[in-house]
């Protein structure tokens, strides 16, 4: 547990209590005279969502997770060691396995261990008391089938065109424990990684997620694949996929790239992925270098479109440019690159390296990850480019909640954390007005907070602190309000004046902008207090900075 993690806890409880819950719903936008329907959390969403008593008395350390799949019966059975560190006192720790998979046994070495099941939550119990800054290891024994769920199915038994068995996993909306028993939260990764053994039917292949360390024949008709992850992983990261697969490589400069597809995709694989080096040459520019280098990056073919799998990218975007064979933004751009592969190695950076500690704050995974892609189009094709493509972002914007959704809920914060959360980030960078500052602003805000579970709050003080700006109620009128703000400009042309203001939710909202002419903009700084400047230009001549930030104009 980062100590980040460990001083938003008390701040974590009271907002998992008293903030409102808003659902997520695949409903249209709703209008401005009609809001969202209001969730309250059932039981499981807080047992699952917040941050207990029996959570927070343990720092995770080390997961291995050994697994035997069987394609033909869809049945899976298998183990989870879980090491951990106590932090406080206790006799009880908190974990998680869906209900329709059967706990066969826990046990602390060779002694069997007590347990109480609660839906989808499960409480081990132990005869001692299990004492503070002492390590303790458990074995979780389960089995069953799991049940197919969510947007892209999370543990899924599909076959190829060949009619091979194609198995793959993708848990990041409804929760990894669908399919192996974790501490299914974000707060806390295992520090020391994990190791993932995977058995299968001889003649196919399982890819994991870090480093591949060999493979076994059981003699039993399964072959074991062994990988070790070297780094600290969120616990919806953790993929397996089982399939037909052939492999190649390839190298940027000292960072392995490996690939894995069917055989009748390699050549257009082989076409596709030739974009990798020049999607690293990017972010490495913007941000240093890949974070997990001793588990190298692979991208792995999927029959879905793809997720963030750390150090197994999932792809699945038919070896073709732009997103689902279609122009992503409309502007023309993204049939320049494959969205897949972009956006989601983006993630390596923010949602993998940089993760949030609760699902509320997920826009650091999502925001910053369009954001990239922005950066991405900047690097290769120019500035100018990257401003048509970020504002070809403000049509997929609903507007109808707020990005932070309740903490300790496990509540889903709703599309616009991708789309608003980017524009909320690009605003930001013409807020500072220096792209040589913004640029080592975001790389050192990146490297600041690598391999941290963090929250808003941390993202706020740091730029903050960095740029001598309070930004707080920037963030908040972008984050934790529904609507964007608003530039209120009153004109006098007899007198040659404007008047301007900001509307906004957040009474101390206040924030610098250019307006005038596009060829020579000049830089205001309205608040919510209306203010008087000198203007030549009549209503229709005067123009305001659209582009640079995400606001809405009431010329008056």
């Amino acid at each position: 547990m980062s100590s980040h993690a460990r001083r938003s806890l008390n701040i974590l409880f009271l907002f998992s209590f008293i903030s409102p819950v808003l659902a997520q719903t695949e409903k249209p936008a709703a209008s401005a005279t009609t809001p969202p329907a209001v969730k309250e959390p059932t039981h499981a969403d807080l047992l699952r969502g917040s941050y207990g008593p029996y959570r927070a008395n343990n720092d995770l350390l080390f997961y291995h997770l050994d697994l035997r799949v069987d394609p033909e019966k869809k049945l899976i059975n298998g183990s989870n060691e879980i090491r951990f560190k106590m932090l406080t006192d206790g006799a009880r720790i908190q974990l998680e396995l869906f209900p329709t998979l059967q706990i066969d046994s826990v046990e602390m070495g060779k002694d069997p261990l007590k347990y109480e099941r609660d839906g989808g939550t499960f409480f081990v119990d132990f005869p001692k008391t299990l004492r503070a800054a002492h390590t303790y290891s458990i074995k979780v024994h389960y089995s069953g089938s799991p049940m197919e769920t969510g947007r892209f199915g999370c543990f899924t038994f599909k076959q190829d065109t060949a009619g091979h068995p194609w198995i793959n996993t993708a848990c990041e909306e409804t929760g990894a424990s669908v399919w192996w028993p974790n501490k299914d939260q974000w707060r806390d990764e295992p520090q020391e990684g994990m190791e993932i053994s995977v058995a299968v039917p001889n003649g196919l292949m399982d890819v994991s997620n870090g480093r591949f360390m060999g493979k076994k024949d059981l003699g039993d008709g399964y072959t074991r694949w062994d990988w070790k992850v070297h780094y600290p992983i969120n616990n919806y990261d953790v993929a397996l996929n089982i399939g037909n697969y052939v492999h190649f490589d390839d190298k940027f400069g000292d960072l392995a790239l490996d690939y894995y597809v069917l055989p009748e995709d390699l050549d257009g694989a082989k076409r596709q992925f030739a974009q990798v080096p020049g999607m690293m040459k990017a972010y490495y520019h913007y941000f240093g270098e890949y974070p997990f280098k001793k588990d190298g990056y692979k991208l792995i073919e999927v029959p879905y479109a793809g997720m963030e799998h750390q150090s197994a990218v999932a792809y699945g975007n038919h070896f073709h440019n732009g997103y689902l064979d279609r122009d992503w933004t409309g502007v023309g751009i993204s049939p320049r690159f494959d969205f897949i592969i972009i956006h989601e190695s983006g993630h390596e950076w923010f949602g993998n390296a940089i993760t949030a500690a609760d699902k509320s704050d997920m826009w650091i995974h999502e925001g910053w990850t369009t954001y990239l892609e922005c950066l991405y189009v900047e690097y290769n094709y120019g500035h100018e480019d990257e401003v048509k493509y970020v504002n070809a972002l403000k049509k997929k914007v609903k507007n109808d909640r707020p990005i932070i959704t309740a903490r300790g809920t496990n509540a889903e914060p709703p599309q616009d954390q991708y789309f608003k959360g980017a524009l909320f980030i690009n605003t930001l960078r013409n807020i500072v007005n220096d792209d040589t500052r913004w640029f080592a602003l975001i790389h050192d805000f990146y490297q600041h907070f690598k391999y941290q579970n963090i929250m808003t709050e941390d993202v706020e003080q740091y730029f903050n602190q960095q740029t001598g700006m309070n930004l707080t109620p920037v963030f908040d009128q972008y984050l934790r309000h529904t609507a964007i703000p608003t530039l209120e400009l009153k004109f006098d042309e007899s007198a040659g004046s404007v008047e301007y203001r900001w509307r906004a939710d957040e009474k101390d909202f206040a924030m610098p902008l250019r307006v005038g002419l596009k060829e020579n903009w000049e830089t205001i700084r309205p608040t919510t207090e209306w203010e008087t400047m000198k203007t030549e230009l009549t209503k229709d001549q005067f123009d305001v900075a659209t582009d640079l930030y995400y606001i809405n104009v009431d010329k008056q």
